[in-house]
C-alpha cells in the first residue's frame, strides 16, 4: 500500500457510500485516464469481467470465432467460453514472447476459408463454418508490449476489433503511447499480485464513449431507463465498489515509481546475473518501454539446468519464483481447440522461470538472491554432469 488508501477509504465511509457508487469511483476513474490519455474507462471488480464485457461490445456470440493469444493466463480465455464461442489460439515471437503476427494472419485466413476444425461435446471433430473472427485478444505478458503495430494492420485489414490485455502492462508504453491505448478495447486489472492494486479490481478502456456506455450499463444488471426495474437484455454485477476504488486511487498516485521500482529490479538482476551463459533475460525492442512487472529468465537446457528443480531448490531456502504461464494450448481445457504457431511458447514454459519482483525489493535483497541462484545453478551444472 502507497499509505494514502485510509485517507479514499474514510472519505467514502463519511459519505455513506460504500456501493458500486460514489465519487471515489468517479476520482479512479479520471486518475486512470489522466495517465494513460484515453477517453473513457469503466472500472470493474476484476480484469476477467473487463476482458467479459469487452467481448460483448465486439459483438461475441454463440457459434463465433476469438482468436487469444495462447501465452498467457487464463482469465484471457475463459470469457470466450463464457459467451459460448470458440478459441482459437496464437503462438508467440521471439522480440517480445507476445502474439505472433504471422501465426495470427494464418488463423485469420484459415478461419475465413473454413479450414479449421473443433470438438463437439460428444469429442467428435467437426468443421467449424467459413467466418472471419470477431475479436482477437493480444496480451502484453509480463509487462513486454506486444507488436501492436504490424497486429493492428491484421485487424484493420479483416475488420477485426482488438482487444489489449494488459492486465500485466499498466505503464508500459511503446514510443510514449500507453499500453491498452492502441487497440479498440484495453483491459487492465488491479489484482493483488499486479503492479498496482486494489485486491480486486479492473478498468475497461476505449476512445469509444457510446461503447463505454453500453458495457457501463451492461456492468450493473442493464437496467432500462424506468423507474421500476425493467430489464430487456442480460447484464452483470461487475461495478467496482467505492472502498475498492479509494484504494485505486491512492495507488495510481505511486504507479510511476512503482514501474521505475520494477524496471530498477530488472536492471539489477541482469548486472549481477548477465555473466552467466545459462540464462538470458528478454530485452526491449527499441521504443518499447516494459513496466517490468515481473523479472523473468530463460534457461539453456544444453546446460543440464532445469527451471523445476532450480524453482524446487530455491523455495527450499526460502525464496520464491514460477514457472512462465503454461500456453492454453496445452491446458486441458483447451487443448482440442485450433492453434497456429511453431510451439515457441511451449519451449518458453519448459525453460522459462519468474523471479522475484515486488516493488519493495532492494539492491541488497536482489543481490542475495542472485547470489542463491548462482549457486543453486552451479549446484544443478555440476549434478547433471556427474548424471551423464
Amino acid at each position: 500500500m502507497s499509505g494514502n488508501e485510509l485517507k479514499y477509504i474514510g472519505n467514502a465511509f463519511e459519505a455513506n457510500f460504500i456501493a458500486p457508487v460514489g465519487e471515489n469511483i468517479d476520482l479512479f476513474e479520471k486518475s486512470i485516464k489522466d495517465f494513460v490519455g484515453i477517453k473513457e474507462v469503466l472500472t470493474t471488480n476484476s480484469g476477467t469481467a473487463a476482458i467479459h464485457l469487452a467481448l460483448i461490445l465486439a459483438g461475441v456470440g454463440p457459434g463465433d470465432v476469438v482468436i487469444c493469444q495462447s501465452l498467457t493466463f487464463a482469465a484471457s480465455a475463459n470469457p470466450i467460453k463464457y459467451l459460448g464461442a470458440t478459441p482459437i489460439f496464437v503462438d508467440s515471437e521471439e522480440d517480445t514472447w507476445n502474439m505472433d503476427p504471422k501465426a495470427l494472419n494464418k488463423a485469420i485466413e484459415a478461419s475465413i476459408k473454413g479450414e479449421l476444425e473443433n470438438y463437439s461435446e460428444l469429442d467428435e471433430v467437426k468443421k467449424l463454418e467459413p467466418q472471419i473472427p470477431k475479436a482477437i485478444i493480444v496480451v502484453h505478458l509480463y509487462g513486454m508490449p506486444a507488436k501492436m503495430t504490424e497486429i493492428n494492420k491484421i485487424g484493420k485489414k479483416y475488420g477485426i476489433p482488438i482487444i489489449e490485455d494488459a492486465a500485466e502492462a499498466l505503464g508500459s508504453t511503446i514510443d510514449d503511447q500507453q499500453c491498452g491505448t492502441f487497440g479498440d478495447y484495453g483491459i487492465y486489472s488491479f489484482n493483488g499480485n499486479k503492479i498496482i492494486t486494489t485486491s480486486g479490481g479492473g478498468a475497461l478502456i476505449s476512445n469509444n464513449k457510446s461503447a463505454i456506455d453500453e458495457a457501463r450499463n451492461l456492468s450493473t444488471q442493464a437496467r432500462d431507463n424506468f423507474i421500476h426495474y425493467e430489464h430487456s437484455k442480460v447484464g452483470y454485477n461487475y461495478r467496482i465498489s467505492n472502498i475498492t476504488a479509494g484504494i485505486g486511487i491512492a495507488q495510481m498516485e505511486v504507479l510511476s515509481s512503482r514501474v521505475e521500482s520494477r524496471r530498477e529490479n530488472f536492471r539489477i538482476y541482469k548486472e549481477f546475473l548477465d555473466e552467466e551463459k545459462s540464462i538470458q533475460f528478454l530485452e526491449e525492442p527499441s521504443s518499447y518501454k516494459s513496466n517490468r512487472w515481473l523479472t523473468t529468465i530463460t534457461i539453456n537446457p544444453e546446460t543440464g539446468l532445469s527451471p523445476k528443480i532450480l524453482q524446487k531448490e530455491l523455495d527450499d531456502i526460502g525464496i520464491e519464483s514460477r514457472p512462465l504461464w503454461k500456453p492454453m494450448h496445452l491446458q486441458p481445457i483447451y487443448c482440442k481447440y485450433p492453434y497456429f504457431g511453431n510451439n515457441l511458447s511451449e519451449e518458453l514454459f519448459k525453460t522459462g522461470l519468474c523471479l522475484p519482483s515486488g516493488s519493495s525489493l532492494n539492491r541488497e535483497t536482489i543481490l542475495m538472491i542472485c547470489t542463491k541462484l548462482k549457486g543453486v545453478m552451479k549446484k544443478s551444472i555440476a549434478t547433471a554432469f556427474v548424471d551423464k
